[in-house]
């Protein structure tokens, strides 16, 4: 082969990469963004660092034949896979490009995503998808569910060793929802982007229920009610540029530690403000998010699911440059109580810094657990228990603060000493006990006010013997139960010592296959 051969070869090679990239056709593209999306090569300019994107498998075509397939076979299959960077770190993604096929997933398309997969746990770098596919290739019939199978294996086996982030910028039905829900974070773009198991055809079809797309599945039903998407953003743009915050606060992979930052905010900057912040009235309601952005570096809170069960706050943020998650009471919803949702919501959060080896601390101000027969009958104990066995289960670095009140079983699982939090810290104004002082002596002199001439003095009475005896802000510290009682000015302060000297902590595991947790 001759010089000249080979360089009609290397402009036969260009011509087709080009054409992989420009895609379908022109017509195919500008019917992309009259859908209100990006294309899948746009999509991937703003996700990753410029120039950075190295694809592979871009001349993979199926082999599939019937159905007019055969006349079909357009390169990448309609996905596009590879790696690049984001702020210089290596990160995998495979993205669906809707222009072909819709997205859909074949046999050549599964096994693009298989391969990407299986790079980036060999890499130990997170992985990335940009979802915006019709389902199953229904023309390849039963391979392509066995890809389906593929990805959900693999999900799992990547699941605790590499960060796992699916973005949904499109439909995704079907058994295909199945991957999304098995990765660590859930992205959607309002309006573009939904999710069901069965659509609107097949549920007015069986039900009789008329529903749209965005009402049965999309991105603000699953970010507030459902709870299946833990972030909800209004455009392409402003959602991967939080991906790639998100990112940047990730290990890559669960033998690193998550990256640290020189910070501008001093570790010792006193929390002056938070006398005000929080009322020293327990029934006071008050907005726990200025608490965490006061004391965190530069008031960053990179909050998920904020959106549903709103009673708790679960949060990304920085202390002293290191990266820390919130979990949080939050009196301003259903004044900060735990039930079904918000349990499942910080059992989740807890389960994933603790794989990621990001440390906790714990912000308390709970009222109990919700009562009610809804809550019993729709299995709070269960779910209560969630919280419970994944803060058990932590070995990462565990602070908690006890800002008001904590009171009977939600004080245990809001990561208590007896449940093993390294360090527990409490203000002045804490009331940590089996129940508030009012219920309490309702219960333990109950006799003795209703036989008393003054019931509503004598109750008056026990109440503030019960809250003087048992409720001050010393009891729990007088029995090591809480490490100090200090100045709400100095939480900051404590947070990032306590944090620094536990940056080390190792904690030996059982030998056992697994646990059993109460999904």
């Amino acid at each position: 082969m001759t010089v000249a051969d080979v360089n009609v070869r290397v402009a036969e090679l260009g011509a087709i990469k080009e054409s992989a990239e420009l895609g379908p056709s022109p017509s195919a593209s500008q019917a992309q963004h009259a859908r209100g999306k990006l294309t899948v090569r746009e999509r991937l300019d703003l996700l990753f660092d410029p120039g950075t994107f190295r694809e592979i498998e871009q001349l993979r075509r199926h082999r599939a034949s019937g159905f007019g397939l055969e006349d079909r076979r357009p390169h990448t299959d309609g996905v596009v896979t590879g790696w690049g960077k984001v702020d210089g770190r290596r990160v995998f993604v495979y993205a669906h490009d809707f222009r072909i096929f819709g997205g859909s997933l074949g046999e050549a398309h599964a096994q693009k995503i298989h391969k990407v997969m299986d790079l980036a746990v060999a890499a130990g770098a997170p992985l990335v998808s940009l979802s915006d596919g019709a389902g199953a290739r229904i023309q390849e019939g039963v391979t392509a569910l066995a890809g389906y199978g593929g990805i959900f294996r693999r999900n799992v086996a990547a699941s605790g060793v590499i960060p796992q982030i699916s973005v949904m910028l499109g439909p995704c039905a079907g058994g295909a929802t199945y991957s999304p829900a098995l990765t660590d974070y859930v992205f959607m773009v309002r309006d573009i982007a939904q999710m069901y198991i069965t659509g609107p055809d097949v549920v007015q079809a069986v039900t009789g229920e008329r529903i749209s797309h965005n009402d049965l599945g999309g991105a603000q039903v699953h970010s507030s009610v459902s709870g299946a998407s833990a972030f909800l953003y209004d455009t392409e743009e402003e959602c991967l540029e939080e991906v790639r915050h998100l990112l940047s606060l990730l290990p890559s992979n669960n033998r690193e530690l998550p990256p640290s930052v020189a910070a501008d905010d001093p570790a010792d900057r006193r929390n002056g403000s938070l006398a005000d912040l929080v009322p020293a009235d327990p029934n006071r309601s008050y907005d726990m998010r200025a608490v965490i952005e006061e004391i965190v570096d530069d008031g960053d809170l990179f909050e998920v699911h904020a959106n549903w069960a709103t009673n708790i706050i679960c949060g990304l943020a920085r202390l002293d440059g290191h990266v820390v998650g919130i979990v949080a009471n939050q009196p301003a919803s259903l004044a900060g109580v735990l039930d079904i949702h918000a349990s499942e919501k910080a059992a989740r959060f807890v389960q994933t810094c603790d794989a990621f080896s990001i440390p906790l601390v714990t912000l308390v101000d709970v009222p109990g657990f919700l009562p009610g027969s809804d809550q019993e009958h729709n299995g709070v104990i269960r779910h209560g228990a969630k919280l419970l066995y994944a803060y058990c289960a932590a070995t990462v670095p565990r602070v908690q603060v006890i800002l008001r009140k904590a009171y009977g079983g939600a004080y245990i699982v809001m990561d208590s000493r007896s449940i093993g939090a390294d360090l527990s810290f409490a203000w002045p104004t804490n009331e940590i006990a089996v129940m508030g002082a009012e219920g309490a002596a309702n219960v333990v002199f109950r006799r003795e006010i209703a036989a008393a001439d003054d019931p509503e003095s004598a109750r008056a009475q026990r109440v503030k013997q019960y809250r003087q005896e048992l409720m001050h802000p010393y009891y729990a510290a007088e029995r090591g139960l809480v490490d100090d009682v200090i100045d709400p000015a100095t939480t900051r302060q404590v947070l990032v010592d306590a944090l620094e000297a536990l940056r080390a902590k190792h904690v030996p595991l059982p030998e056992r296959k697994h646990g059993n947790p109460p999904f």
